[in-house]
């Protein structure tokens, strides 16, 4: 209890900027919200196309409804786990304010997150549960009942943290070569691609080859929006279920672990434009 007090006291300020920059810039955010909006409905589109063409109600194993829930159910998981600590540090890393933190009687990557899950609670209460209750109710129309099931929803919550954590950790050490590279922006753009198409962002990992499919859903990227996704939809059940929660886990830790590692290598020969 006194270590949570503890966390809580010097942790407690970075979160509350965290939702003060949300208010702050909520029309920004409002912009960029409605734009990912209207790429959902483009893809829906597009699939309904793809559906009409191939003449099946169903197209390996997902339905029209399924490639809905699907496509929102992706965007919104990237709003939930969507980090800047890459973009942020590497700026403190450029102008040398990355001292300042240094400093402070804090952790570096706590910092960072800590201010960062002030933004997620406001994305949650503004965001996440309107979509869910939109999806839900477009289900209960196409379907006829109630597909909504609230153990789903907890275990994906569950899995959409930890996916959180991943995608934090992962891009902090991205963010960390900007302390031999010094500018990221190229390479961040190349890392986003490639989160994007192996993370099943993009084409649901299902439609891949088999061989392929099994390698992309083992490597971490599935686990950052993929496997939340199919755990709410119901598509991961029992052992696959309980596999994929341990993978998640299991790369977190991994992360978590070469974060540290590389934070103590890049500190040492700590060179920062204008510090």
């Amino acid at each position: 209890m006194n270590s949570i007090k503890k966390v809580k006291r010097m942790y407690g300020a970075f979160t509350n900027a965290g939702i003060q920059d949300f208010i702050a810039y909520r029309a920004s955010f409002v912009g960029f919200f409605l734009g990912e909006i209207l790429i959902c409905f483009v893809m829906y589109f597009i699939w309904k196309a793809v559906y009409a063409s191939a003449g099946n109600s169903t197209f390996m194993g997902f339905s029209m409804v399924d490639m809905m829930v699907y496509i929102f159910l992706t965007n919104i998981a990237g709003f939930l786990t969507g980090t800047d600590s890459t973009y942020s540090i590497a700026e403190e890393i450029k102008d040398g304010s990355i001292i300042m933190r240094l400093i402070k009687p804090v952790k570096v990557d706590l910092s960072f997150l800590f201010f960062e899950l002030g933004n997620k609670v406001m994305i949650i209460s503004c965001v996440f549960i309107p979509v869910i209750l939109g999806l839900e109710i477009y289900r209960y129309v196409m379907l006829g009942y109630v597909a909504f099931n609230p153990i789903r929803l907890i275990l994906f919550m569950f899995s959409i943290s930890i996916s959180y954590l991943l995608a934090f950790y992962l891009n902090l050490i991205f963010g960390y070569l900007a302390f031999f590279l010094l500018n990221l922006w190229g390479f961040n753009i190349l890392k986003e691609s490639i989160i994007k198409f192996f993370s099943g962002a993009i084409i649901p990992l299902a439609f891949f080859p088999e061989v392929v499919r099994n390698i992309f859903e083992y490597l971490p990227f599935a686990s950052l929006t993929y496997t939340p996704v199919m755990i709410y939809m119901e598509k991961y059940n029992g052992s696959t279920l309980l596999l994929n929660l341990g993978l998640q886990l299991l790369w977190l830790s991994f992360f978590i672990w070469l974060s540290k590692l590389i934070w103590k290598w890049a500190e040492r020969r700590l060179a920062v434009q204008g510090g």
